[in-house]
């Protein structure tokens, strides 16, 4: 028998549906331009200790990789480095392209988040977890959730995947 948990399959499994899922929303379909997104942190309600963020990575790239700019990220994570070189720039200590107390950072169109839920059986015949991941897309200005899928494995086995 195969272990529970989360393994690669299903990060690949998972991500690679909600990519083509986004795509398929009318809010990014037709939209005039590419939308832009900002990552919000998922929240992990498993027992799994895994790195969580690996799945809006994985979104992120394939969007960003393969949906012919239909969608645009912002780099929130990367605020402070951002921050200071605007400030380098404005301060005249570094060159600029353009300028720089005309331009500013973007704002967002939508956060694209998620949670990760698990429920777990243990018996004298193993282990049986299912799993639900739920992804959303929520409108920035009004809080609306634009769009929202999910996916859900169940997995049996007599004991716990290995994480190293």
């Amino acid at each position: 028998m195969a272990g529970t948990g989360v393994e690669s399959q299903d990060l690949v499994a998972v991500t690679d549906k909600m990519a083509r899922s986004i795509l398929d929303t009318p809010q990014i379909k037709s939209a005039q331009h590419a939308p832009v997104v900002v990552l919000d942190p998922v929240v992990n309600e498993t027992r799994f200790p895994i790195n969580k963020d690996m799945f809006l990575t994985r979104i992120r790239v394939q969007l960003t990789s393969k949906a012919n700019n239909k969608v645009q990220f912002l780099a929130r994570d990367r605020m402070a480095a951002l921050e200071k070189e605007r400030d380098l720039k404005r301060g005249g200590q570094v060159t600029s392209g353009n300028d720089p107390n005309v331009v500013e950072f973007k704002g967002a169109d939508f956060f694209l988040t998620g949670k990760l839920q698990s429920l777990t059986t243990r018996n004298s015949r193993g282990t049986s977890d299912y799993v639900l991941y739920s992804f959303q897309l929520i409108d920035a200005r009004t809080s609306a959730i634009a769009w929202e899928d999910f996916a859900e494995i169940k997995k049996q086995g007599l004991e716990d995947a290995v994480y190293r």
